[in-house]
Parts: structure tokens; sequence; C-alpha cells
């Protein structure tokens, strides 16, 4: 622990190694553990039995996954995130330096000593960009809250590791008041939440804002909901976004989570659980204006809020020990041993199909050829790993007239990439990326052989789908938000196979063993989300 605060007068005197401690310690601790509220959500998923047996299977998977995190070696997810801090300044509160370099320093001490994942490049021109090995810069946004009357000075912190897939969530629009009515509201957000997709990891915090002075206030609003700052049980604390205080509204959020449970997309496979939870906002708004914002919180949910007064440091707590949780040492799926698809207590719907993946891709395709869609499936053998600047770099091969890698033709491919890999660990937490950034890349690689079985999470677009009608591939899907599971369970063998420049994005080969995972998109152009959807419309 560094030196201690001082009082100065009535001021409250933070040296800047304080700063730097308590920004270390919260991202250290928010990478590999989850709060007590976040893990019952995902307990009463798995027990629900009411609930799909996908449903239940995912909350499992994601449960295992924070056990196996909590010991401090794999992270949560494998995207450990970009670095967010919010932080208030209250009463009389004196810092040295600058507060930012300070808290960037803890930060940067964590990404770079905790095997975490660098997935931040910064750029040198308008088009070109490199990593530069430590997830830096951090976004960090630092207010006076002169409004709130607690008593003495202090220092208020929410720290937050937000991924991309579930940032990518995020949409707004510039509505009118046409919209501020009950059916044409819910229209709207039965929208809105169905095109959220299971890409991001659910089940999601799913967060609405209306309203807003600018389109700035209204998505910070939104970005402060989704990562729990309206939760916090702070006295007398207002609450305020950029000098505004939103009105909560608990019966909308009531709504949101129906709506939610009625797209039928579930905990990523289909079922109920499409959400956990949900928060909506009203702001004000300029009469001409009617923004409105709809973002989520992945099953990661990594926020945590901190604070430092005249008696010291202090970070939210988590959970460091899962199975001290009332409903989840006694479940028959947490026992501890490596998860299938038929952990659950209970026969599964469906006996899994086994692949094995060396076989050959032309047997593999063989063996997957007609599947129907919703098949669960398990997976043992190599995978080709590539992800967005991989798939970037064969495409301009491609675009020069060269032939792609000899590989790609050889092995399905898998999209995803991993965080560092602790010594003496075959990987770091590994766990699928996002499928359709690639989408654009997949007539001209399934027409040259590639990309013919591909390996990810999330659902797909039309021109994915009609690529594999036309050239016979498949699309699996497996858990996303389970990188620590992967990791520690199923991966048996990694090794850098090209671009070793590209540091997370490198192609690797990797060894899988029983993988659980389901078929998505079969080589009929059949679609498993598409058919969700085709059977859920707005209540």
């Amino acid at each position: 622990m560094p030196q201690k605060m001082e009082n100065a007068g009535n001021f409250l005197h933070i040296p800047d190694e304080i700063l730097s401690f308590i920004a270390a310690k919260a991202f250290d601790r928010v990478s590999f553990t989850v709060t007590r509220n976040h893990l019952e959500h995902l307990v009463s998923v798995a027990n629900t039995v009411d609930n799909s047996f996908n449903d239940r299977l995912v909350a499992s998977m994601l449960i295992q996954n924070a056990i196996i995190s909590a010991k401090g070696i794999y992270p949560l997810c494998q995207d450990t995130g970009t670095a967010q801090v919010f932080a208030w300044k209250e009463g009389m509160v004196l810092t040295e330096g600058d507060d930012t370099e300070s808290l960037s320093r803890g930060i940067e001490e964590t990404f770079t000593t905790r095997n975490l994942r660098f997935s931040t490049t910064i750029p040198s021109s308008l088009f070109e960009e490199s990593d530069p090995r430590n997830n830096m810069p951090a976004q960090i946004m630092i207010s006076s809250n002169q409004g709130a009357h607690n008593e003495g000075a202090a220092y208020r912190f929410l720290f937050c590791a937000k991924g991309g897939g579930s940032s990518n969530k995020t949409s707004f629009t510039q509505g009118t008041k046409a919209l501020l009515n009950e059916k044409a509201f819910t229209e709207f957000l039965h929208k809105q939440i169905s095109s959220l997709g299971t890409a991001a990891c659910p089940p999601y915090t799913i967060a609405v804002v209306v309203g807003g002075l600018s389109p700035e206030q209204n998505l910070l609003a939104l970005k402060l909901a989704t990562a729990g700052y309206f939760d916090a049980e702070l006295p007398d604390w207002d609450y305020r976004v950029l000098g505004t205080k939103p009105i909560r509204d608990r019966e909308w959020e009531k709504t949101v989570c129906v709506l939610a449970e009625n797209t039928g997309l579930g905990a990523q496979f289909g079922g109920r659980s499409f959400a956990v939870d949900a928060r909506v906002l009203r702001l004000s708004r300029h009469g001409a204006s009617c923004p409105v914002s709809v973002g989520v919180s992945c099953a990661a949910h990594r926020n945590l809020h901190g604070y430092i007064d005249r008696t010291g440091v202090y970070l939210e707590r988590t959970i460091s020990d899962p199975l001290s949780i009332p409903g989840l040492a006694e479940g028959a799926a947490f026992s501890g041993t490596a998860l299938s698809v038929t952990a659950l207590s209970g026969t599964a719907p469906q006996k899994p199909v086994s692949i094995d993946l060396d076989a050959g891709l032309t047997k593999v395709r063989a063996l997957l050829s007609g599947m129907k869609t919703g098949t669960p499936i398990l997976l043992s053998g190599k995978f080709l790993v590539a992800r967005d600047a991989a798939h970037a770099r064969w495409h301009a091969l491609l675009a020069s007239g060269q032939s792609l890698p000899e590989y790609t033709r050889k092995y399905a491919i898998l999209y995803a990439g991993p965080a560092e890999t602790p010594s003496g660990c075959v990987s770091g937490s590994f766990g699928p990326t996002t499928a359709g950034r690639m989408d654009e890349y997949g007539e001209e690689l399934m027409r040259s052989g590639a990309a013919l079985v591909t390996l990810a999470k999330g659902n797909r677009s039309e021109q994915w789908r009609k690529s594999c009608l036309a050239y016979g591939g498949t699309y699996l899907g497996t858990v996303g938000g389970a990188a620590a599971l992967i990791a520690d369970t199923y991966i048996t063998e990694s090794s850098i196979l090209d671009y070793s420049d590209l540091g997370m994005e490198a192609v690797r080969l990797v060894t899988m063993k029983g993988l659980p995972a389901f078929v998505l998109i079969n080589d009929r152009g059949e679609d498993f989300y598409q058919s969700l959807s085709e059977a859920h419309t707005c209540p």
C-alpha cells in the first residue's frame, strides 16, 4: 500500500501513488472476478428449470468460467477491454501532478503484468495504426460533483473494462416527440432489442436512455447506466450527468426485460434469458430533438465502484470464491469438472454429435452437410485461429492477384484473439470473436476454398448465409464469454503459425478437445437465428 492520505487544512491531500494504486487494483479485480449481484443473476438462469436447456447450459459455463477466473490466472474474457475511468472530485480534494497520468500508470501496470490482452491500437496517420503492447491509452473523465452533500471530501470512481463486442452494440437514434407514447416507444424498443443479436455475449444488462440536451449527454448517460453508475448506494449522491439528474423508470425496465425475453434469442442459443437486468433513463431534451440510445453490458459485466476519503481507499467487493454463493455449489452443473453439453442435471434434448477436425476438412464438411441448425456438437482437433487483421491481409493478397496461404484451405477457421499466455499454460484466456465482422470476406474466401467451416459467436449477415449456400459452407457457434473456461479446459495445444507481428491477432494453430458448439448456418443456407426471429414477434 502506498503512503496514506494527508489532511491539509480542510483539504484532503491524495498522493499520486494512491491514484495509481487504486486504478491498478481495480482493473486487476474487475478482470478476474464478478460482483455478487451479477453472479446471482447467472445462478438464477442456470437453476430455473423453465429456462431452455441452452440458456441453462450457457449460464452454467459462464459460472464455471467465473470459478476458474477467480483463481487469478485466466481473466474472465479474452477481450480484457479498453480501460475506462469515470471520476468525481467531491468537496475539497487536492492531488499532485496529472491525475490522468497517475491513474494511467496503475492501469498500464495491471495490463502489462496480469496476462490481459492488448486490444488498443494507436494511429500514426488516418489509415495506419500499430499495437503499443500496453493497451494504452485509457479513457479517463474526471469531473467535479460539488452538488453532492456528503460530509467531508472524497474522490469517487467508476472503473469499467469495456470489450469491443458489447461496445459495438451501442445504437443512437435522433428521434422526435412522436416516439414519446407507449405504443410507438414499445415498437421502437422491440426493433432495437431484437437487432442486438447475440454477438456481444448475453445474457445482457440492457440500458435505454431517452432525451438529453445533446447527443453527448445522452450517450454518456447510456455508458454510465450500462456500467452500473446508477446502482451504487451512495448517500446523498445526486447522480448528475453533465449537470442533469435523469429520471429512472423502473416499470419500463421491466418492459425491456419482457421484450428481451420475447425475442427468443435467450442466452446465446435460444430461450428466455436474453437479458438479466435493464436500466431506463429519461433526460431533459431540446424541443426539436429526441435522442434515444440503447446499449448493453455483456455477460462479463466488468464494472467496479471505488472511492478515496479521509479514512482510506475502498473498492467494491467482488466474489473471490464463487462456490460460496447459495444455490451454486450444490448444483450438478457446477461440480468443478469439465462441462460438456450434457453437464446439466437431467437429460439434454438432443445428444451432441462428435466431430473430429483432424479427419480432414473434406470429411468434416461431409459430416456437417445438411445438419439441422441448432444441432449441438462437440469439436476436437486442430483449428486455424484468425480474425480481423489476418482476414484483411488475406483480402489484400487476393486483391493483388496472389493466392491464399495453403493453411487457409486445410483447417476450419476459428475467429479469436486470446489474452496473453500465463507462465506454464498452453494459452491465455481464449474465446470466440464476433463473427459478423468477417462477413464481408466470405464470398472471396469460400470461392478460394477457405472459410468453408468457421467457428465464432453471434449471428451473421444475409451475405454470409448466401455464401454458405453457394459454396457449401457451415458456420458453427460456441459460447461467448467463457474464455477462462475454454483456455483451462478445452485447449490442449496452441502455437503461432503466421503474422506474429499482429500480436493477439496473429494466425495460430490451436487444438481443442470436446468443445461444445452448435450448427448456426448450414450448407443449405438455413440460419438458426433467422428461424428464431421469424418465430417471435412483438407482443
